[in-house]
This record gives C-alpha cells, structure tokens and sequence, in this order.
C-alpha cells in the first residue's frame, strides 16, 4: 500500500544534531495519520508521500521546517518565590505568551532567587537529520479519520 492522505503510517526514526549526535532514537515506533492532519513535521509527510513500507530515507530539515527559530521572547526570568517548593531544572509548566496564549515553558536555570524559563522547543532553532524507516502502512479507520489521529498501538489511545 502507498502511503497517501488517511493511511496511517508508522515508521522508526532517529534525530541527530549537525555534528551528529543523537538526540532522539525511541526504541517504540512512531504512528502518524498522513494528509495534512499535523501529527508530524510537513517535510516529512512530503518525503514520504506516495511511499511503501519498507521505504528508507535521511533529510535534513532547517529549523524553518522543523521546530522553529528560537524565539527569545519566549525565554522568561521569574522570581524563585512565585513557584511552589521542589521547582528543578528539567522540569514544565504551562504559562501564557505575551498575548495570552497558553504555552509550555522548560526550566533551564535557577540561580539564586530566579529562575530562567525557556518556551521554545529544545531542538527550535537547530539544523536537523531525521533518518526514517517505514515499517507499516495501512488504510486509517473512519473514526481515526474523523479524530485526526491514529489510534491503538504506539497510536493514541482514548
């Protein structure tokens, strides 16, 4: 079966940095709804579109096409006081952008009484390689249609 839109699609990957590291290589597989649903990166559904299982394929994507150009407004300092105790490095909450929007921030620092936020995705603003294998293909049900993703193993589940 080709993959085109509503096939579900599950492949393995890996990410590597531009100096070749890894940065990303899950030992589970990846599920996707292919056709514009927004589960994975555009680039990635154009270069494996019209593909079969058992296609192999590396692309390095800009960060334009991949998780954005940092955006250092989204990189905030806070008082150490406006978090509740146990506050760690590595940690998430959820904030709002400057227009309100709520957005995941990362803690990337705390020195002293601050501590240093940062909104951007970790890889924003990096050159990436994704090196793709797809395992499967198959047609998507109605009702995965219908919710614009996969369901069932390595898929969402409800």
């Amino acid at each position: 079966m080709k993959i085109d839109k509503n096939s579900a699609v599950t492949l393995t990957y890996k990410v590597f940095d531009q100096l070749g590291h890894v940065l990303s290589n899950p030992k589970e597989p990846m599920v996707y709804l292919h056709g514009g649903y927004g589960n994975t990166l555009v680039k990635i559904e154009e270069a494996l579109d019209g593909q079969s299982k058992g296609f192999r394929t590396t692309l390095i994507l800009a960060p334009e096409d991949a998780f954005g150009l940092r955006d250092e407004t989204l990189v905030r300092t806070i008082p150490k006081a406006e978090f509740p105790p146990g506050v760690k490095v590595g940690g998430e909450l959820e904030g709002q952008t400057e227009d309100g929007k709520t957005h995941v921030f990362h803690v990337m620092k705390i020195k002293g009484p601050q501590v240093i936020l940062d909104g951007n995705h970790p890889w924003a603003g990096k050159t990436l390689r994704f090196s793709l294998l797809v395992t499967d293909v198959r047609a998507a049900s109605d009702e995965e249609i219908s919710h614009g993703h996969v369901h069932g193993p390595h898929g969402h589940h409800h």
